[in-house]
């Protein structure tokens, strides 16, 4: 990137921003890592128009032409992994393991995914039908077949917690499909997005194929959702966004992806393998900080076994070493900005008026710069209580006891969101029993761990619909069906 600041990309061009440039800051020392462009809502219609003008072409390619890019695209982001996560950990405060492992190295893992999607047949072939003859017309036999095709311009809204496969599982399956995409990277870290530009164009995505345009106003997401060419919307992110973006794309009838928040339950049952549970319920502290939406941050304890969980847990925190993500050994690394610090502290205070008993945490940690929270434990919480019922996205977990089966499946649904939940239990038809009746997207029994072929997505304010695997693949069309009269 040149010191005069990054560009947008629109079709196949680098692009001044007409609104100049923004500093994007490292939460780890509150060094300027880059400037990032500001977009105006005229350049992000162009990028629209730019997607628009290349649809018909790149939809009428072969898959095979598609996956070679997308392959390629994979070959370029490996070879510059070591650059690529260095950027990641200095714009999102990831430690060096998460931004190689879980950002750069899950970003090339979805391109290689989803080339190999772009092979997967689109077509399915329906049984016969005997039809009388009627008003419709004479009878006969009438084949049919139901066919997925390209929904048009994406536009694609990324989150701020991983600027690397976030944007990947997004951008890979929908230009797998033959969509063109417009796409708006979060404004705390975009220069990872336009490396990830950078890296589609070399590998022969033609121009207006993909499109990035940034900026730190609302006006740029607005334009990027509203703009006339845009056929549908695929956002991560809050669940208040996620609302007015539904609304905008309802008014046109714009298909949407909406991947929101969540308040993951952790049911722990009394015959629970416990130190699995607490090495599960403790990715909440490491992973981002706790800026992933997947967390077990509300974790319900029968009481057979809630003190012991609860020291277990405690314990566990002391294995959490706050500080720099650069450093080895750091566990926890900053949150992404001053202003979701305050926040997350804000919750913190607001945990002990309601009542909690602060059990580890809850103290500002003692860095000159950077924005950095405690891993913070609440115990003995109630589901009414607000740090139970809200989405903190930083690291403190609540927990709240139960009694019996039935109170523990109540308080896991007694939520607003419904993305992902988590069962520990020594009995297996007990864990299934529960998960299924579990108000959530996806439910880990006795792991926190992920099946990248199974559907992802939310019930309740956690969002519509679904991806991951050909999940993604079939969000990204739409579905035809073509019926012609037999012999």
């Amino acid at each position: 990137m040149s010191a005069a600041g990054q560009k947008l990309f629109i079709g196949g061009e680098w692009v001044e921003p007409d609104g100049g440039h923004y500093e994007v800051v490292n939460p780890a020392d509150e060094s300027v890592v880059g400037l990032a462009p500001e977009a105006s809502r005229d350049q992000v219609y162009e990028a629209a128009a730019a997607a628009r003008d290349a649809f018909d072409d790149w939809s009428r390619t072969t898959p095979e032409a598609r996956a070679a890019v997308l392959d390629r695209a994979a070959d370029i982001i490996q070879r510059e992994s070591g650059p690529y996560a260095e950027l990641a950990r200095a714009e999102t405060g990831a430690t060096t393991g998460t931004a190689r492992g879980m950002q750069v190295a899950v970003g090339v893992s979805r391109f290689r995914r989803y080339a190999k999607g772009a092979l997967e047949p689109v077509e399915e072939g329906l049984p016969p039908q005997v039809n009388e003859a009627g008003p419709m017309g004479r009878g006969g036999v009438f084949g049919a077949l139901a066919g997925r095709r390209p929904v048009g311009v994406v536009t694609c809204i990324t989150s701020y917690n991983n600027p690397w496969a976030n944007p990947a599982g997004k951008v890979a399956p929908a230009l797998a499909m033959g969509n063109t995409v417009v796409v708006k990277p979060a404004p705390q870290d975009p220069l990872s997005v336009y490396r990830m530009a950078e890296a589609l164009a070399e590998a022969g995505a033609p121009p207006g194929v993909v499109n990035v345009v940034s900026g730190s106003r609302t006006e740029v997401g607005e334009a990027a959702v509203d703009s006339p060419d845009v056929d549908m919307v695929s956002f991560t992110g809050s669940t208040a966004v996620g609302r007015r973006i539904g609304e905008v794309c309802g008014r046109a009838m714009k298909r949407q992806l909406l991947e929101l928040g969540g308040k993951g339950a952790a049911v722990v049952f009394d015959d629970a393998d416990l130190d699995s549970a607490v090495a599960g319920i403790g990715t909440t502290f490491a992973f981002y900080s706790g800026q992933i939406c997947t967390a077990p941050t509300r974790v319900l304890v029968q009481r057979g076994v809630y003190g012991p969980l609860v020291e277990k847990l405690t314990g566990y925190l002391g294995f959490m070493k706050v500080g720099d993500p650069a450093v080895q050994g750091t566990v926890v690394g900053p949150v992404i900005s001053a202003a979701h610090r305050d926040r997350i502290e804000s919750y913190v205070e607001l945990g002990k008026k309601e009542g909690a008993r602060l059990v580890a945490g809850g103290e500002r940690p003692d860095f000159a710069r950077g924005f950095y929270v405690a891993p913070t434990l609440f115990a003995d919480c109630t589901n009414d209580m607000r740090v139970v019922r809200e989405e903190i996205f930083g690291p403190v977990v609540v927990v709240v006891p139960f009694d019996d089966e039935e109170e523990g499946v109540a308080l896991a649904n007694d939520s607003d969101y419904g993305l992902i939940d988590y069962v520990w239990s020594g009995d297996a038809a007990r864990a299934f029993r529960v998960a299924r009746r579990l108000r959530a997207g996806g439910v880990g029994i006795n792991t926190v761990g992920r099946n990248m072929e199974a559907p992802f997505g939310g019930f309740k304010q956690s969002g519509v619909g679904r991806d991951v695997g050909s999940y993604a693949l079939h969000a990204y069309s739409e579905l035809q069906a073509i019926v012609w009269p037999g012999g």
